[in-house]
């Protein structure tokens, strides 16, 4: 299920989760203000070998970082 940004009236905004099936929202369930719906870019999660997940993926040893 994705995770949806929305901004309220007065410019603060929150996160929700939401079927893909499901309409935007027109108001803050808490609040009751107007809301429009943020497109932003996505967060993207590796996992490296170990299991742990990391917002980054490793270099190989082979190749030098880039500066």
């Amino acid at each position: 299920m994705p995770t949806y940004e929305y901004e309220r009236e007065d410019g603060t905004r929150f996160e929700i989760r939401q079927p893909f099936s499901d309409d935007a929202l027109e108001k803050d369930p808490e609040t009751g203000q107007k809301v429009r719906r943020i497109i932003s870019t996505p967060r993207i999660v590796y996992k490296d070998t170990v299991g742990h997940f990391t917002s980054y993926r490793r270099q190989t040893k082979d190749k030098k970082p880039t500066v």
